[in-house]
């Protein structure tokens, strides 16, 4: 699990959201599940459960895409402690933290994702992170990429 600079949001994947302690001890008000393969949670009453099920690459319907990015975007406008996690951890939590990112701070994905990844690796889908960055209307600037 691991802190995003600047704001209340934790990223990371489907085992620390299975770590409902580690939630708790890091007061934890939100969880955002991208994972289209794992099963729903089963959290502890006072913690919001959001489930946006998407698939690590192409072919998400825009509505769910955006539903995603804007509920991440709110939660950070918002302050409130919130854990986003996917199934691995490495790109469809990742991108659609630096779409919210890049929409709240007027940057582009990759810089978002700069950030979402702390400057750290992950295995982010091309093809996912084109289809969000059309979506959401960001400069994607997937030349980058290789630096993730």
């Amino acid at each position: 699990m691991r802190r995003i600079a600047d704001c209340r949001l934790w990223q990371g994947h489907a085992g620390d959201a299975r770590n409902v302690y580690a939630l708790l001890d890091r007061e934890i008000e939100a969880v955002v599940d991208l994972a289209d393969s794992e099963p729903p949670l089963v959290l502890p009453r006072q913690i919001v459960y959001c489930r946006y099920p998407l698939v690590d690459g192409a072919g998400n319907p825009p509505w769910l895409i955006r539903v995603a990015v804007q509920t991440v975007a709110t939660l950070i406008r918002s302050e409130v402690s919130a854990f986003v996690f996917c199934s691995a951890g490495m790109s469809r939590s990742p991108v659609i933290i630096a779409a919210a990112i890049a929409s709240l701070r007027g940057g582009s994905l990759v810089d978002g994702l700069r950030i979402a990844t702390d400057g750290g690796r992950g295995d982010v889908s091309t093809s996912l992170l084109q289809d969000v960055a059309k979506t959401m209307g960001l400069d994607s600037e997937c030349s980058n990429l290789s630096t993730f």
